[in-house]
């Protein structure tokens, strides 16, 4: 949506007059219905001043065309400033340039990451080269106009306060501002020098207003990108069951309309292949030229399958396809033809980081997409936050006059395929009682190993097989390794055991980068998850007293926000508070205990639960 477009001479018009942020101010609030903060207000006083200067130049046309604050269709990202107009061969031309106000950044070991203040803190964003370069990614390869009219843009960054450190242009980001270059304090000139190279001419065909108005389909190229990654990628091969539920999906997909939205529920318990087929239903609805993305609340699974089809820890093409579940709290109704949400059971009624977006993810999801898919477990909810349940999906679905179909997931291929193992986590762990008193763990290698260090050996010497083998743990330490890098989060000292959980050096990457085994996974950057191998650590959030397996709450550590509030809650309602927090506590270790496709190992710092679970292990060796 154009929220402001005007001549390069009557931009610079404005700024002259000292109106351009109360004109910019007045635009965003009635086009795009924002409010605008005084922070926001003050950057456009400042940053615009600075592109005066840089227009101010003969060299670019007066005629050329400048845009402010573009929200790119179907998302909710604005691009800070466009200049428009035509080269030398009358080709028509765009440049795409991200401001900055920066005067200091940290280098973090994260692709596209820097820390910067932000927010009222320092904060990890991402590196502006990239931010720039994805939104010209967006539109070259989901603008009809822009990819069949080759409308060649060209990203960059105006840092206009900071001055070159090497740490923004460190080697480690040098991909990424080779795509969308920087220019700094005193780069006035370069950046002059810049725009003429690519436009020579004024703006005579209104780019920037056919773009706008353009028809929005993933690009035939882009399409064969993500179908080429599946090809002979045996981790993505559908079996069996899993075929009838994804051509379920794509006939409801391609028949849906606005007049006609459709919602599929997906149940499947740990290891169904319910991510398979959300990965293979992204790929074939691409190909059919239909809009479409991946969903999840928690950034692991994204970055996880992101990287196994690319074959890269990098940012590539194909990013834009991935996205958080709180991305649609303002999306126009049936933006997307379909919204494949995996995890579903983790979506949260609030958005944002503070959860103070929205009304609720499920509603807002329906909403945005004709059809929309959700994969289901509800024994896999893990926080006070998750609301993810067909009962809800159904309530919003029906609001929203939609077709509702229910498929289920039944055969599972985690845990070598031992059906049996799961029925036995639920009768043991006194979720569900089943028919499954006794394992054995000749179906499935379940072994209790009697310390911690143990545990890691046997890990550490898994791993070495296929980088396929982690350390999981209840979150009952503390993450005091936060702060300060050296500390150890979790510690039994009479084991000679200490150990840093992975929640800040390889961010959500950790279960598959190689160096990683030399931490310890939590709930948060597993679960939706596999590994060849598991070893869990359960904490003394879970004990077994007088042949019940109970939980207790305060054992978990204050920096887990799962359970944040509870105390709160148990107060107006003591019973209902209570059942809700057995639920998640064990439903956490219940997915824990499911990671591991090969075998899991288990270390348990409750004594009286780990002879409970061992009686229930066939000729009970130990």
């Amino acid at each position: 949506m154009i929220v402001y477009k005007k001549t390069k001479q009557k931009f610079m018009d404005d700024v002259l007059k000292d109106s351009i942020e109360d004109l910019i101010k007045d635009a965003v609030q009635l086009s795009l219905h924002k409010r605008v903060g005084n922070s926001e207000y003050i950057s456009w006083k400042n940053s615009l001043m600075y592109m005066f200067k840089v227009l101010y130049s003969d060299r670019i046309p007066s005629d050329a065309v400048v845009s402010i604050e573009y929200n790119i269709p179907r998302t909710n990202n604005r691009i800070d400033f466009i200049i428009t107009g035509l080269d030398d061969k009358d080709e028509e031309q765009l440049v795409l340039i991200e401001l900055k106000q920066w005067t200091k950044v940290e280098k973090t070991n994260q692709d596209a990451i820097v820390k910067t203040y932000f927010k009222g803190g320092i904060q990890k964003v991402t590196h502006p080269s990239y931010q720039a370069w994805s939104y010209k990614n967006l539109m070259e390869s989901f603008n009809v106009y822009v990819y069949n009219k080759n409308v060649t843009i060209s990203p960059c960054v105006y840092m206009h306060n900071y001055v070159d450190d090497d740490v923004i242009t460190n080697e480690f980001y040098a991909e990424h501002i080779h795509h969308a270059p920087i220019f700094f304090k005193k780069d006035i000139e370069k950046l002059t020098k810049y725009i003429s190279s690519k436009i020579s001419k004024g703006d005579s065909t209104d780019i920037l207003s056919k773009i706008d108005n353009s028809e929005i389909r993933p690009s035939k190229s882009l399409a064969n990108v993500l179908s080429s990654m599946l090809q002979g990628n045996q981790e993505f091969t559908l079996i069996d069951h899993q075929k009838l539920v994804y051509e379920t999906a794509v006939e409801l997909s391609t028949e849906s309309s606005v007049e006609k939205k459709n919602v599929l529920i997906i149940h499947g318990g740990p290891g169904t292949g319910k991510s398979v087929i959300a990965i293979n239903l992204l790929v074939r609805l691409t190909q059919e030229g239909l809009i479409t993305q991946y969903v999840t609340k928690n950034s692991a699974p994204r970055q996880v399958y992101e990287k196994k089809l690319t074959g890269t820890f990098k940012k590539t093409e194909i990013s834009n396809f991935f996205s958080g579940s709180g991305a649609f709290t303002n999306t126009i109704p049936n933006s997307f033809d379909t919204l494949i949400v995996d995890e579903a059971h983790r979506l949260n009624e609030k958005s944002g980081l503070f959860q103070n977006m929205g009304e609720n993810q499920i509603k807002e999801i329906i909403n945005s997409a004709k059809c929309s898919i959700f994969f289901l477990d509800e024994n896999q909810q893990v926080t006070l936050s998750d609301i993810g349940s067909e009962e809800q999906i159904r309530k919003w679905a029906e609001m929203y006059d939609a077709n509702i179909q229910i498929l289920e997931l039944e055969s599972q291929f985690r845990c070598s395929g031992s059906d049996g193992y799961l029925a036995w986590l639920d009768n043991i762990l006194q979720i569900r009682e089943t028919a499954n008193i006794v394992l054995d763990t000749t179906e499935y290698d379940f072994q209790i190993v009697e310390t911690p260090t143990k545990l890691k050996e046997i890990i550490f010497e898994k791993n070495k097989e296929s980088n396929s083998a982690r350390l999981l743990a209840g979150y009952c330490w503390k993450w005091i390794s936060k702060k300060d890098l050296t500390a150890k989060d979790i510690v039994f000292p009479e084991d000679n055991f200490a150990m840093q959980w992975n929640l800040g050096s390889d961010g959500m990457l950790w279960i598959i980068k190689p160096e990683s085994v030399s931490e310890i996974g939590c709930i948060h950057t597993c679960q939706g998850l596999e590994l060849d191998y598991i070893g869990v650590i359960i904490g003394d959030d879970i004990f077994y007293r007088d042949g019940k397996v109970l939980v207790d709450p305060s054992k978990r550590a204050s920096t887990d926000r799962s359970i944040y509030g509870y105390k709160k809650l148990m107060k107006e309602n003591p019973q209902k508070t209570m059942k809700q927090l057995e639920n998640i506590i064990k439903n956490t270790y219940r997915t824990l205990l499911t990671r591991g496709m090969k075998g899991c190992y288990v270390y348990f710092v409750d004594k009286e639960l780990e002879k409970y679970f061992r009686q229930g292990l066939k000729n009970n060796e130990y």
